[in-house]
Protein backbone atom coordinates (compact mmCIF):
# COMPACT_ATOMS: atom_id res chain seq x y z
CA UNK A 1 0.00 0.00 0.00
CA UNK A 2 1.36 3.46 -1.14
CA UNK A 3 1.10 6.66 1.08
CA UNK A 4 0.30 9.66 0.01
CA UNK A 5 0.67 13.02 1.85
CA UNK A 6 -1.73 15.92 0.42
CA UNK A 7 -1.48 19.27 1.49
CA UNK A 8 -4.48 21.44 1.79
CA UNK A 9 -6.68 18.42 2.13
CA UNK A 10 -9.21 19.89 3.53
CA UNK A 11 -11.55 21.55 0.63
CA UNK A 12 -11.34 21.68 -3.30
CA UNK A 13 -8.85 19.32 -4.87
CA UNK A 14 -7.10 18.43 -2.12
CA UNK A 15 -10.41 16.69 -0.17
CA UNK A 16 -11.60 15.44 -4.12
CA UNK A 17 -8.37 13.91 -4.57
CA UNK A 18 -7.86 12.14 -0.68
CA UNK A 19 -11.50 10.76 -1.44
CA UNK A 20 -10.81 9.21 -4.60
CA UNK A 21 -7.37 7.43 -3.69
CA UNK A 22 -8.87 6.27 -0.25
CA UNK A 23 -11.24 4.14 -2.08
CA UNK A 24 -8.30 3.09 -3.96
CA UNK A 25 -6.34 1.65 -1.61
CA UNK A 26 -3.68 4.21 -1.16
CA UNK A 27 -2.84 5.18 2.90
CA UNK A 28 -3.61 9.03 3.12
CA UNK A 29 -1.91 11.64 5.05
CA UNK A 30 -4.30 14.23 5.22
CA UNK A 31 -2.49 17.88 5.73
CA UNK A 32 -4.67 21.19 6.60
CA UNK A 33 -4.84 24.24 8.82
CA UNK A 34 -8.50 23.39 9.75
CA UNK A 35 -9.18 21.19 12.48
CA UNK A 36 -12.27 20.62 12.33
CA UNK A 37 -12.34 19.60 8.58
CA UNK A 38 -9.59 17.44 9.21
CA UNK A 39 -11.12 15.59 12.00
CA UNK A 40 -14.53 15.08 10.11
CA UNK A 41 -12.50 14.30 6.69
CA UNK A 42 -9.69 11.39 8.43
CA UNK A 43 -13.10 10.03 10.14
CA UNK A 44 -15.25 9.71 6.73
CA UNK A 45 -11.80 8.01 5.34
CA UNK A 46 -11.02 5.89 7.98
CA UNK A 47 -13.80 3.59 6.97
CA UNK A 48 -11.78 3.18 3.33
CA UNK A 49 -8.50 2.77 4.17
CA UNK A 50 -5.36 3.93 7.12
CA UNK A 51 -5.67 7.77 6.97
CA UNK A 52 -3.27 10.49 9.93
CA UNK A 53 -3.79 13.87 9.67
CA UNK A 54 -1.62 16.74 10.36
CA UNK A 55 -2.67 19.69 11.13
CA UNK A 56 0.20 23.04 10.17
CA UNK A 57 0.27 25.94 8.17
CA UNK A 58 2.65 24.99 5.09
CA UNK A 59 4.06 28.80 5.65
CA UNK A 60 5.69 27.58 9.32
CA UNK A 61 8.34 25.72 8.31
CA UNK A 62 9.09 24.32 11.85
CA UNK A 63 5.37 23.46 12.55
CA UNK A 64 5.69 21.97 9.44
CA UNK A 65 9.45 19.67 10.51
CA UNK A 66 7.68 18.78 13.62
CA UNK A 67 4.23 17.64 12.06
CA UNK A 68 6.10 15.31 10.21
CA UNK A 69 8.52 14.06 12.71
CA UNK A 70 4.96 13.00 14.81
CA UNK A 71 4.30 10.24 11.74
CA UNK A 72 3.35 7.23 13.50
CA UNK A 73 5.84 4.21 11.80
CA UNK A 74 3.58 3.03 9.05
CA UNK A 75 3.09 6.63 7.50
CA UNK A 76 6.56 7.74 7.91
CA UNK A 77 7.12 6.08 4.10
CA UNK A 78 6.00 9.14 2.30
CA UNK A 79 6.04 7.64 -1.76
CA UNK A 80 3.89 9.98 -3.21
CA UNK A 81 3.40 13.93 -2.60
CA UNK A 82 0.39 16.46 -3.63
CA UNK A 83 1.68 19.82 -3.56
CA UNK A 84 -1.86 21.20 -3.60
CA UNK A 85 -2.04 23.51 -0.84
CA UNK A 86 -2.18 27.29 -2.37
CA UNK A 87 -5.01 30.19 -3.05
CA UNK A 88 -5.69 33.65 -4.54
CA UNK A 89 -6.30 36.54 -2.10
CA UNK A 90 -7.78 39.70 -3.80
CA UNK A 91 -7.74 40.34 -7.80
CA UNK A 92 -6.61 44.02 -7.66
CA UNK A 93 -4.55 46.22 -10.20
CA UNK A 94 -0.63 46.41 -9.16
CA UNK A 95 -1.40 49.87 -8.30
CA UNK A 96 -3.69 49.22 -5.91
CA UNK A 97 -2.55 45.41 -4.39
CA UNK A 98 -2.48 45.13 -1.34
CA UNK A 99 1.24 43.54 0.49
CA UNK A 100 -0.69 41.58 3.02
CA UNK A 101 -2.07 39.59 -0.30
CA UNK A 102 0.97 39.38 -1.61
CA UNK A 103 2.47 38.04 0.96
CA UNK A 104 0.08 35.06 1.47
CA UNK A 105 0.46 34.37 -2.21
CA UNK A 106 3.92 33.79 -2.20
CA UNK A 107 4.25 32.13 1.33
CA UNK A 108 1.64 29.98 0.61
CA UNK A 109 1.84 29.15 -3.03
CA UNK A 110 5.80 29.20 -3.54
CA UNK A 111 7.58 29.26 -0.16
CA UNK A 112 5.05 26.30 1.23
CA UNK A 113 5.33 24.35 -1.72
CA UNK A 114 9.09 24.49 -1.33
CA UNK A 115 9.42 24.08 2.43
CA UNK A 116 6.95 20.88 2.01
CA UNK A 117 8.88 19.36 -0.57
CA UNK A 118 12.53 19.89 1.00
CA UNK A 119 10.89 17.83 4.07
CA UNK A 120 9.59 15.00 1.80
CA UNK A 121 12.56 14.86 -0.85
CA UNK A 122 15.69 13.10 1.36
CA UNK A 123 13.78 10.53 2.38
CA UNK A 124 12.99 9.40 -1.19
CA UNK A 125 16.57 10.34 -2.47
CA UNK A 126 17.62 7.54 0.23
CA UNK A 127 14.97 5.21 -1.52
CA UNK A 128 15.84 6.40 -5.27
CA UNK A 129 11.58 6.44 -5.51
CA UNK A 130 8.90 8.21 -4.80
CA UNK A 131 6.40 11.03 -6.69
CA UNK A 132 6.10 14.82 -6.43
CA UNK A 133 2.73 15.96 -7.99
CA UNK A 134 2.70 19.72 -8.03
CA UNK A 135 -0.92 21.59 -8.27
CA UNK A 136 -0.44 24.87 -10.54
CA UNK A 137 -2.94 26.71 -12.11
CA UNK A 138 -3.40 27.59 -16.40
CA UNK A 139 -2.39 30.85 -14.64
CA UNK A 140 1.62 29.65 -14.74
CA UNK A 141 1.29 29.22 -18.23
CA UNK A 142 -0.26 33.05 -18.88
CA UNK A 143 -0.92 36.24 -17.34
CA UNK A 144 -4.92 38.30 -17.38
CA UNK A 145 -5.54 41.62 -15.68
CA UNK A 146 -5.26 41.83 -11.98
CA UNK A 147 -3.71 38.30 -11.84
CA UNK A 148 -0.16 40.19 -11.26
CA UNK A 149 1.30 38.38 -8.28
CA UNK A 150 -1.20 35.55 -8.24
CA UNK A 151 0.11 34.45 -11.80
CA UNK A 152 3.07 35.12 -11.02
CA UNK A 153 3.19 32.64 -7.57
CA UNK A 154 2.06 30.58 -10.44
CA UNK A 155 4.51 30.79 -13.00
CA UNK A 156 7.04 30.09 -9.97
CA UNK A 157 5.37 27.05 -9.35
CA UNK A 158 5.62 26.12 -13.36
CA UNK A 159 9.34 26.76 -12.92
CA UNK A 160 9.93 25.40 -9.62
CA UNK A 161 8.68 21.62 -11.45
CA UNK A 162 11.08 22.30 -14.49
CA UNK A 163 13.62 22.42 -12.02
CA UNK A 164 12.48 20.13 -9.35
CA UNK A 165 12.16 17.15 -12.60
CA UNK A 166 15.85 18.54 -13.85
CA UNK A 167 17.65 18.41 -10.24
CA UNK A 168 16.07 15.02 -9.41
CA UNK A 169 16.71 13.26 -13.38
CA UNK A 170 18.18 9.81 -12.32
CA UNK A 171 17.41 9.61 -9.09
CA UNK A 172 14.27 7.33 -9.51
CA UNK A 173 11.82 10.29 -8.50
CA UNK A 174 8.84 11.19 -10.69
CA UNK A 175 7.88 14.97 -10.80
CA UNK A 176 5.23 16.42 -12.37
CA UNK A 177 2.29 19.34 -12.38
CA UNK A 178 -1.27 19.43 -13.21
CA UNK A 179 -2.11 22.98 -14.27
CA UNK A 180 -6.33 23.36 -14.00
CA UNK A 181 -8.35 25.73 -15.04
CA UNK A 182 -11.16 27.22 -13.36
CA UNK A 183 -12.64 24.30 -11.07
CA UNK A 184 -15.63 25.42 -9.00
CA UNK A 185 -14.33 25.42 -5.18
CA UNK A 186 -13.61 27.63 -2.17
CA UNK A 187 -11.19 29.38 -4.54
CA UNK A 188 -12.76 32.60 -5.87
CA UNK A 189 -14.63 33.31 -2.10
CA UNK A 190 -11.27 33.11 -0.76
CA UNK A 191 -9.99 34.95 -3.37
CA UNK A 192 -12.89 37.40 -3.06
CA UNK A 193 -12.57 37.53 1.24
CA UNK A 194 -15.63 35.94 1.87
CA UNK A 195 -18.07 37.74 -0.97
CA UNK A 196 -20.02 34.43 -1.69
CA UNK A 197 -21.97 36.67 -4.49
CA UNK A 198 -19.33 37.66 -5.82
CA UNK A 199 -17.55 34.50 -6.00
CA UNK A 200 -20.69 32.68 -7.34
CA UNK A 201 -20.76 34.91 -10.30
CA UNK A 202 -17.61 33.34 -11.80
CA UNK A 203 -18.51 30.03 -12.60
CA UNK A 204 -21.92 30.82 -13.60
CA UNK A 205 -23.09 30.44 -17.54
CA UNK A 206 -20.93 27.72 -18.07
CA UNK A 207 -19.87 24.14 -16.83
CA UNK A 208 -16.89 24.51 -15.11
CA UNK A 209 -14.55 21.59 -14.08
CA UNK A 210 -14.51 20.19 -10.10
CA UNK A 211 -12.56 19.16 -8.05
CA UNK A 212 -13.30 15.80 -8.73
CA UNK A 213 -11.77 15.74 -12.34
CA UNK A 214 -8.59 16.94 -11.17
CA UNK A 215 -8.85 14.46 -8.56
CA UNK A 216 -9.04 11.79 -11.41
CA UNK A 217 -6.28 13.28 -13.32
CA UNK A 218 -3.96 13.12 -10.22
CA UNK A 219 -5.09 9.45 -10.09
CA UNK A 220 -4.33 8.20 -13.69
CA UNK A 221 -1.01 10.65 -13.22
CA UNK A 222 0.21 8.64 -10.19
CA UNK A 223 -0.99 4.80 -11.28
CA UNK A 224 0.94 4.85 -14.12
CA UNK A 225 3.58 2.13 -14.81
CA UNK A 226 6.93 3.59 -13.24
CA UNK A 227 8.64 4.30 -16.18
CA UNK A 228 6.28 6.91 -17.35
CA UNK A 229 6.43 10.51 -15.66
CA UNK A 230 3.75 13.03 -16.89
CA UNK A 231 5.82 15.78 -16.43
CA UNK A 232 3.36 18.73 -17.18
CA UNK A 233 -0.65 18.51 -18.32
CA UNK A 234 -3.11 21.56 -18.18
CA UNK A 235 -6.87 21.16 -17.87
CA UNK A 236 -9.92 23.16 -18.82
CA UNK A 237 -13.15 22.77 -19.23
CA UNK A 238 -14.77 22.81 -22.65
CA UNK A 239 -16.02 26.48 -22.47
CA UNK A 240 -12.46 27.83 -21.22
CA UNK A 241 -9.88 28.75 -24.17
CA UNK A 242 -8.33 30.80 -21.73
CA UNK A 243 -7.95 32.82 -18.30
CA UNK A 244 -9.86 35.50 -20.20
CA UNK A 245 -11.60 33.07 -22.62
CA UNK A 246 -15.30 31.71 -21.64
CA UNK A 247 -18.02 30.57 -23.26
CA UNK A 248 -20.66 31.86 -20.90
CA UNK A 249 -24.69 31.69 -21.24
CA UNK A 250 -26.94 33.13 -19.41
Amino acid sequence: MKTVLITGATSGIGRATARLLAKNSYRIILCGRRHDRLHELEKELRELTEVHSLQFDVRNQNMLLESLKSLPENFSQIDILINNAGNAHGMDTIQDGSTEDWDAMIDINIKGLLYVSKAIIPQMLERQSGHIINIGSTAAKEVYPRGNVYCATKHAVDAINQGMRMDLNGTGVRVGAIHPGMVETEFSEVRFKGDSERASQVYKGFRPLQPEDIADIIHFVISRPYHVNIADLVVMSVDQASSTIVNKNF
